[in-house]
């Protein structure tokens, strides 16, 4: 029995009166003139995202396991466990990007690629947005990538969410928020459940 409540319907969206683009510490800023249904007016300002978007990708050797990477986080000096991704090429489809990018990380290419979502970033403060793609049927081919280094593949098992999630090296919030969504998807998928 589900017992969530419902959820209402969002209210309506701000009225935009105008809005500006400016570079702000080497960053494009937009500034937006919003009026908000309660006749309240405001200025929010959102760093906007250049070029055709992202990709992570639930790579899956079996129904049970996910393909992890471990790379350099130069955002926290260290090495960070967590989904491949990387940024699409003009004219690329997620699931395009996600196969270019999955061989060049992890050395497989998918035959079923399955867009899941997108998940945003800080969808408070900026426009950018990662799309999931769920890479299956997977076969060994490598592309040549731009990493400095070669990346460390790490398959882990889908039982095995809870350990990952207390790793100190794994922190990124999109990687844990896609396997939850990636765990729950499959297991719908084999109890006949849509998803």
């Amino acid at each position: 029995m589900d017992e969530s409540l419902p959820i209402p319907p969002p209210r309506p969206l701000p009225l935009v009166h105008g809005s500006r683009e400016f570079r702000e510490g080497g960053r494009v800023v937009e500034e937006v003139d919003l009026e908000f249904a309660n006749g309240q007016r405001r200025r929010y300002r959102r760093a906007c995202a250049r070029g055709p978007g992202s990709v992570m990708i639930a790579a899956m050797p079996d129904a049970h396991t996910v393909l992890l990477v471990r790379e350099y986080a130069c955002g926290l000096h260290r090495y960070e466990i967590g989904l491949p991704k990387g940024h699409m090429d003009a004219g690329e489809t997620p699931e395009e990007a996600a196969d270019r990018e999955l061989k060049e990380e992890c050395g497989f290419g998918a035959r079923r690629l399955t867009r899941l979502r997108s998940l945003a970033l800080s969808p408070a403060y900026m426009e950018f947005s990662t799309h999931l793609v769920l890479a299956e049927n997977l076969y060994p081919e490598r592309q040549l990538g731009d990493e400095p280094e070669a990346i460390e593949v790490l398959p882990w098992k889908l039982a095995d969410l809870h350990a990952l999630m207390l790793r100190e090296d794994c922190s990124e919030g999109r990687s844990l928020a896609a396997l939850f969504i990636v765990r729950e998807l499959l297991a719908r998928r084999a109890n006949g459940v849509p998803a």
